[in-house]
């Protein structure tokens, strides 16, 4: 680990920040994701959901909830890589990982004032809307950046390295 200072949080020491910050007048914008080879995509994201608020809090699946959702292959960085990354941008305000296949469970405990998720998903359809929403809580949704996306990057990794591979 570097000398930078941590963002990754516990549940509970990511409920406890997130309540001081609240109880300060802040607006805590949550959003989540795989954030495997963090990419230009990810990073205008994330820019744009903490541009939502006063602070942004990020759900990173842990290694074991990547593999469920997108295979056995993935995912390419560790838990503790991407925890890494993630902190190490400005826009970013605090990390916790969730083992679960959607982040539901986490955003019900958290509560936080906005959430997030890309410009693909349905509010409906987002992991924790209805308890945010109930809670007096906003649920939005940001562009994303087209043609980015880390399947995308090893799809051009393997037809450059592995050609014959590549028709699949």
């Amino acid at each position: 680990m570097t000398d930078m200072p941590s963002k990754l949080c516990s549940h509970d020491e990511m409920l406890l920040k997130l309540r001081n910050w609240q109880a300060d007048g802040e607006k805590v914008v949550f959003t989540n994701g795989c954030f495997d080879i963090l990419h230009a995509g990810h990073v205008r994201y994330l820019a744009a959901a903490r541009k939502l608020g006063d602070r942004l809090v990020v759900g990173l699946n842990t290694d074991a909830s990547v593999r469920r959702l997108k295979g056995p292959k993935r995912p390419v960085a560790s838990e503790d890589d991407r925890a890494e990354v993630l902190s190490a941008l400005g826009a970013v305000d605090a990390v916790t990982l969730f083992d679960e296949d959607t982040p539901e469970a986490l955003i019900g405990m958290l509560l936080p004032d906005i959430l997030v998720k890309g410009a693909d998903w349905a509010v409906e359809k987002i992991a924790g809307a209805k308890a945010v929403i109930e809670n007096g809580g906003s649920v939005l949704t940001v562009p994303l950046l087209e043609g980015r996306s880390t399947t995308g990057i090893i799809e051009t990794i393997v037809q450059l390295h592995c050609p014959r591979q590549s028709g699949r």
